[in-house]
C-alpha cells in the first residue's frame, strides 16, 4: 500500500536543557511534545539538534571522559528507549539529534531518522562544523564544535520513506547552499533540520537576536526554495545557564514561504500539512534541474575551498 504524500508535520521546539539536567528528564519533555504532536494529527516529528542534552560545546573541557559523559554510545538507549517505544505505539515518525561517540572512538554531531513503525532508517552526521578547537579568549563565550567532534562522514543523502523524499541537515549547514543543493540533486521533498544558535554572534556582539533570528529564516527559506523542497528547521531555544539561544522554529513550503513558525523560546509544537506534491511544480519548471543546470561552469564549487580573487 502506497503511503500518502499529504500528512501533518510537527516542528517540535525545545525550551532551554540546563546543564545539571538528566537524560531521562529531557526524554520525558520530548514524550509530551510527540503526545501533543500526536493529538494534533501529526505523523511525523521533528526534535531539534542535541536534543537530550544542553549544548554542551559553550564549555572548554580538557577531560576526555568529562566530554564523552555528553555522548550516546548507543541509540535507542535506555533513556531513549521510552521515545522509540511510543511513537512506534502512536505510529509517529521522528527526527532528533545527539553528540554520538562510535564504537571506534569517533565523535560526531548526528541526527537520526526514525519511520513510523520505529525503525532507524537514516543517520546524518553534521558537515559544516562552526567554532574553534582551543579557548579563544577573544570570544564573549566559547563554540567548540571544532574540538569536540569530528565533520561528518555520510555526505547528504536522502531516503525514500514515510512517502516521500526525505533529507537532514544540522545547524550550521542550513546556511550552506552545497547541502541544500545536493539534496536537491537527489529530488529531495522534506528536509529536517535541528539547530542550537546562540542569541548573540561571539565574535560580533552587535550582531544580536534579530539579526539571528533573520539569518534562519533567510537560509530555509533560499534553501526550500531554490531547491522546490519543503523544510522544517527547529530549535533548541531559551537562557541555558546563562547561554541564551534562539527560538524561531519555521516550516517552510517549497515555495520558500513560512507556513508556521515559533512564538515563544519554550517547549513548543508547531503543526502543518504537508502535500510532498507541492514540489512538483518548482522541480519540473525554474528548478527543473535537467534542463536548466550547467555544471560544466561549476567546478570551483567542488575543487576550491577558499575564495581566489582574479589576478591584478
Amino acid at each position: 500500500m502506497t503511503e500518502p504524500r499529504r500528512f501533518r508535520l510537527a516542528a517540535c521546539q525545545l525550551g532551554p536543557i540546563q546543564k545539571a539536567e538528566s537524560r531521562e528528564a529531557v526524554v520525558a519533555r520530548l514524550l509530551a511534545m510527540l503526545e501533543q504532536a500526536h493529538g494534533e494529527g501529526a505523523t511525523l516529528a521533528v526534535f531539534p539538534e542535541l536534543a537530550l542534552t544542553t549544548f554542551f560545546p559553550r564549555w572548554y573541557m580538557e577531560d576526555q571522559a568529562e566530554v564523552d559523559g555528553w555522548f550516546e554510545r548507543d541509540m535507542p538507549n535506555p533513556p531513549t528507549q521510552p521515545l522509540f517505544d511510543r511513537a512506534k505505539q502512536l505510529g509517529v515518525g521522528f527526527t532528533f539529534g545527539y553528540a554520538e561517540l562510535t564504537p571506534e572512538g569517533r565523535h560526531f554531531n548526528t541526527s537520526i531518522l526514525v519511520d513510523r513503525q520505529g525503525a532507524i532508517v537514516g543517520k546524518y552526521r553534521k558537515i559544516h562544523l562552526p567554532g574553534h578547537a582551543e579557548y579563544d579568549d577573544a570570544r564573549a563565550f566559547q563554540h567548540l564544535e571544532k574540538r569536540y567532534f569530528e565533520p561528518g562522514d555520510f555526505g547528504f543523502p536522502v531516503w525514500r520513506t514515510m512517502g516521500g523524499l526525505m533529507g537532514m541537515c544540522i545547524c550550521n549547514d542550513r546556511r550552506w547552499p552545497e547541502a541544500w543543493r545536493v539534496m536537491g540533486l537527489q529530488g529531495v521533498e522534506l528536509v529536517m533540520l535541528g539547530y542550537n544558535t546562540p542569541s548573540v554572534n561571539s565574535q560580533k556582539s552587535e550582531e544580536g537576536l534579530e539579526d539571528r533570528l533573520f539569518h534562519n529564516r533567510l537560509s530555509v527559506q533560499a534553501g526550500c526554495y531554490q531547491n522546490a523542497t519543503w523544510g522544517v528547521a527547529v530549535a533548541k531555544a531559551g537562557d541555558e545557564d546563562g547561554h541564551p539561544l534562539i527560538g524561531g522554529s519555521l516550516i517552510v513550503d517549497p515555495n520558500g514561504k513560512i507556513v508556521a513558525e515559533a512564538a515563544t523560546e519554550a517547549d513548543e509544537v508547531l503543526v502543518a500539512d504537508i502535500d510532498l506534491d507541492a514540489c512538483t511544480f518548482g522541480k519540473t519548471t525554474i528548478f527543473d534541474f535537467a534542463r536548466h543546470r550547467r555544471p560544466e561552469h561549476y567546478g570551483r564549487i567542488v575543487n576550491q575551498v577558499g575564495a581566489e580573487p582574479p589576478a591584478r
